[in-house]
C-alpha cells in the first residue's frame, strides 16, 4: 500500500509563509477534497506532496520513505499529477499528450508497447475523449484540453491522484462523469486528492475533507463535520443555511 503523508508543512515564497505547519495525507481507497479560500495554500500543499515544491519546515514520505528519496520515474509511476493551468505550447494532439502519461513506465525513446497503448485507450474512454483524441490540442475548448490532462495523469496508472481543479472548463454532464469516475477509482483501490471550490458537487463523494485556512489545517474530517456551519464561518466567512426555494439545485447522471 502507498501512502502520502506531508506532516507538519512549512513553505516560504518570498516574504509570505504560504504553508504554516500544514499536514495532509492520502491513503489508498480514499476520496479526499481540500478546500479552502483563494491563497489558502492548496495549490501549494499538492505541489508540496508531489515533491516540486521546497520546503523550509516539516516532511513529505511516500510510501514511508522520503519524498525526495524517490527517483522521478519511480516517484512518477505511484503519483500522478493535474494541475489547475494547462499548458500547449505545441501542436501535439490529445492522444500524444496522454500517451506522455506513459513515460515513467518506457524507457527514452521506447516505441510503445501494447500495455501502454491499451492504457492510453483506457484513459481516453474513461474522461470520454476518444471523439477528438487526434485532433490538435490547440483545436480543442478548455473543457476537452481538461478532460486530455485528467487521461494524462489516468494513463500513469498511479496509485494517487492529485488533481488541483481538475473541473475547471467542464461541463455539467462531464464534471458529473468526473466525480463519478474518481469515485469509483477510489472503489477500485487508489486515492484521490481533490482541490476545488465546489464543495456541493465534491464534498457528497468525499470520504474526508480538509479545510485549508492561512497555511493551516482548520479540519480533516468527514464532510458533514468539516463542513459544519462554524467552520464554514471561520474558513470562508460565509453562512451556511439549507436551501430555499428551487436552488440549489440536485444534478445526477441520467441512468
Amino acid at each position: 500500500m502507498t501512502d502520502l503523508v506531508g506532516s507538519e508543512l512549512v513553505v516560504q515564497l518570498g516574504a509570505r509563509r504560504v504553508l504554516a505547519g500544514a499536514s495532509c495525507a492520502l491513503r489508498a481507497g480514499e476520496f479526499v477534497l481540500l478546500a479552502g479560500r483563494n491563497g489558502a495554500g492548496k495549490s501549494t500543499l499538492l505541489r508540496t506532496l508531489l515533491g516540486a515544491q521546497r520546503i523550509a519546515g516539516g516532511a513529505v514520505q511516500l510510501g514511508g520513505k522520503p519524498i525526495g528519496g524517490w527517483r522521478g520515474d519511480e516517484r512518477a509511476r505511484q503519483v500522478a499529477f493535474v494541475p489547475q493551468a494547462i499548458e500547449t505550447p505545441f501542436e501535439f494532439t490529445g492522444r500524444e499528450l496522454v500517451a506522455m502519461g506513459r513515460h515513467p513506465h518506457r524507457g527514452q525513446r521506447a516505441p510503445l508497447s501494447a500495455d501502454d497503448r491499451a492504457a492510453i485507450a483506457q484513459a481516453l474512454r474513461d474522461v470520454d475523449a476518444e471523439a477528438f483524441a487526434d485532433r490538435p490540442v490547440t483545436t480543442l475548448s478548455g473543457g476537452e484540453q481538461r478532460r486530455i490532462a485528467v487521461a494524462r495523469a489516468l494513463a500513469t496508472q498511479a496509485p494517487l491522484l492529485l488533481l488541483d481543479e481538475p473541473t475547471n472548463c467542464l461541463d455539467l454532464e462531464h464534471a458529473l462523469q468526473l466525480v463519478a469516475l474518481l469515485r469509483r477509482l477510489c472503489a477500485q483501490g487508489r486515492g484521490c486528492l481533490v482541490a476545488s471550490h465546489d464543495l456541493n458537487l465534491f464534498a457528497p463523494a468525499a470520504d474526508r475533507v480538509v479545510l485549508l485556512h492561512e497555511g493551516r489545517v482548520a479540519a480533516d474530517a468527514p464532510p458533514e463535520q468539516a463542513l459544519a456551519p462554524a467552520l464554514l464561518r471561520a474558513v470562508f466567512g460565509v453562512d451556511c443555511r439549507p436551501a430555499t426555494g428551487g436552488f440549489p439545485l440536485a444534478f445526477r447522471l441520467v441512468d
